[in-house]
């Protein structure tokens, strides 16, 4: 999977702070429209005395997860965690067998559990990620990401990265872009692994969260996660998480859903050289096609806005040669 990264890297020097690419920095990228505006993007922005140049720290690029940066199909990976917490807690509450929507759960009853909607998911993030330090929180989704795999491929999540998109953040990150995640996945669910699997350290994480407090206990302080939501990074919150965490408008941003409208907004609605970027899902024989009546990652809205907004529409059948790095 970081074979993206490394290739990347191997095909890029930076001189004069000045774009160069050295062979094809996007291998998996057909070309055409929607690579070329990618790599005229960064060319522009790192032509020192261009009238687009943007110095290094202002390059601040924003990454979806779901279904961005891996597979979101057929739910979110996060939700398929909490389910699987569901199950290996539901022997200390007998209550959970008649209560939704923990009962629809038990019973794998996805109708009802659809139903339950975004009250029923909060209850149940909830009740299966609070109640503990954040430290047994990340030992727990450490464990969950090693053995989980997806019901579709048969592989590990952390099998299902899309390999243009690393070549992307690799690509970024040689022209002195800074990379973050932005995703209304959990942010410490996110953390533990994002390192490894996309090169994003845990402190450019930016997701939803719960409250926590600081407590000291017979071993020393520890953290407590509480059942109280802090942020929902998603929609409207992701320009929030952003400024509080980032503290620095993006110049760019890449997101695939109508819960990443407002953070492409934000990112290409001010002055200066700016890209958005959607990823179409559009390869139902490599991985899925969706988009408007979606459950998970619907796109509509920005579908629409897409031309308007000067935002550039990934088409994963067209433009890549392939989504997987196993494919």
């Amino acid at each position: 999977m970081l074979a993206g990264l490394l290739v990347s890297a191997a095909t890029l020097s930076v001189s004069g702070g000045s774009a160069r690419a050295q062979g094809d920095p996007l291998p998996s990228w057909n070309d055409g429209s929607t690579k070329k505006s990618i790599l005229d993007f960064v060319s522009t922005v790192t032509k020192e005395g261009g009238p687009d140049f943007v110095p290094a720290p202002e390059r601040i690029a924003t990454f979806d997860n779901d279904g961005t940066l891996w597979c979101e199909q057929p739910m979110y990976v996060q939700l398929a965690f909490a389910l699987d917490r569901v199950k290996a807690l539901s022997a200390k509450h007998p209550e959970w067998k008649q209560k939704q929507p923990f009962k629809a759960v038990l019973d794998k009853d996805i109708a009802a559990l659809a139903k339950a909607g975004e009250k029923g998911l909060v209850e149940l993030v909830m009740a299966t990620h609070a109640g503990m330090t954040t430290a047994e929180f990340e030992q727990i989704a450490t464990d969950w990401i090693k053995t989980a795999r997806h019901p579709k491929f048969d592989r590990p999540y952390t099998d299902m990265i899309y390999q243009p998109m690393l070549e992307l953040l690799g690509y970024l990150r040689a022209n002195g872009f800074k990379t973050f995640i932005v995703s209304g996945g959990g942010i410490e669910f996110m953390r533990p692994w994002s390192e490894r699997v996309y090169g994003i350290p845990p402190e450019q994480v930016v997701g939803s969260s719960i409250k926590t407090q600081f407590k000291v206990e017979k071993d020393g302080p520890v953290l407590m996660r509480l059942p109280t939501i802090d942020l929902v990074d998603d929609g409207p919150g992701k320009p929030v998480g952003i400024n509080s965490h980032i503290g620095r408008r993006p110049i760019a941003a890449f997101g695939n859903s109508d819960g990443d409208f407002q953070m492409l907004q934000w990112a290409t609605g001010a002055r200066g050289r700016r890209f958005g970027l959607i990823v179409h899902h559009t390869d139902a024989e490599r991985e899925y096609a969706y988009d408007r009546k979606s459950p998970f990652g619907k796109l509509d809205k920005g579908l629409d806005a897409a031309s308007a907004n000067g935002w550039t529409v990934v088409s994963m059948k067209d433009d890549w040669k392939r989504i997987f790095a196993f494919q």
